[in-house]
């Protein structure tokens, strides 16, 4: 009933998968000696984030007889792993991807579905959006993956929610925007929406979000853990390199939705039919 993990809060070396990968096989190792049996990494975690041009020349299938998806199942004997990278499909499209690897098995990929193009953000022009939101059955209980822009709508977490996830993965690559008196705008943001969504959905929610400068952007880190409750078990620094470590109670899950049953109320038949209503207009 526990599930000890770990978010890979990492600084990526852009386009260069072989040094990002030997980040990952190393962070893999101590994070498991430490007793961590899932190690969660950022978007774009074997490539780096602005890579424009550069996304055909690193991107990859989801095959074992890739050699760098080779060396991370061999890994995930020992420890289960999700990694962002660049997926290539067989016609040569390319999507921001998460792949969930266990037991040298590739459990799960998630295509970015939402690629922002706004402000300083241009994914939309060098990536194709996924189309689906698909929970995934692991050793631990039902997950979702959710890759950055794809949490800042709400119907994102909703999907995996009514599809079974206790259990949702955030990876991000967010730079800072913004200055409040009190903290990084960004961060503050995200960290209401991480105990927003944990509470409202009772169910986990751990986020791997990346540091470094890239291009003149500068990732934040701020990697955090939250309970069924909306509460929050942990948080790493800013702009700090590391790993972060979490435990998370799984038993929980029946003790706050036995008080709090709002996914036994929920209707999706009534949403599904007013949906189809309001896209009728």
């Amino acid at each position: 009933m526990k599930l000890p993990l770990a978010l890979a809060q990492i600084n990526t070396r852009l386009g260069d998968v072989d040094a990002n990968l030997e980040k990952h096989l190393a962070l893999a190792t101590e994070a498991r000696k430490n007793g961590a049996e899932l190690l969660l990494f950022p978007e774009l975690s074997l490539t780096g984030y602005v890579l424009q041009d550069l996304a055909a020349s690193v991107a990859r299938p989801a095959s074992p007889q890739d050699p760098a998806f080779k060396s991370l199942l061999k890994a995930s004997q020992e420890i289960d792993l999700l990694v962002g990278f660049v997926e290539q499909d067989t016609r040569y499209c390319f999507y921001i991807a998460a792949a969930y690897l266990s037991r040298g098995e590739i459990v799960h990929v998630h295509r970015k579905v939402h690629l922002p193009t706004y402000g300083i953000f241009d994914e939309r022009r060098f990536f194709a959006p996924g189309d689906s939101f698909h929970a995934f059955d692991t050793r631990f209980g039902r997950a979702g993956v959710l890759i950055c822009e794809d949490f800042w709508h709400v119907s994102s977490p909703y999907l995996l929610w009514l599809d079974g996830a206790d259990l949702f993965y955030l990876t991000s690559a967010s730079p800072g925007r913004g200055v409040t008196e009190d903290a990084l705008g960004t961060a503050r943001w995200d960290g209401m929406m991480n105990q927003m969504y944990s509470g409202l959905f009772t169910a986990f929610f751990a986020h791997a979000n990346r540091v470094g400068f890239e291009d003149g952007l500068n990732f934040w880190g701020g990697s955090s853990v939250h309970d069924p409750d909306g509460q929050r078990i942990t948080q790493g620094d800013l702009y700090e390199e590391g790993l972060v470590y979490a435990e998370l109670d799984l038993a929980q899950l029946k003790r706050t939705r036995s008080r709090l049953p709002l996914l036994r109320d929920e209707n999706p038949e009534m949403v599904l039919r007013e949906l189809k209503r309001i896209t009728r207009k």
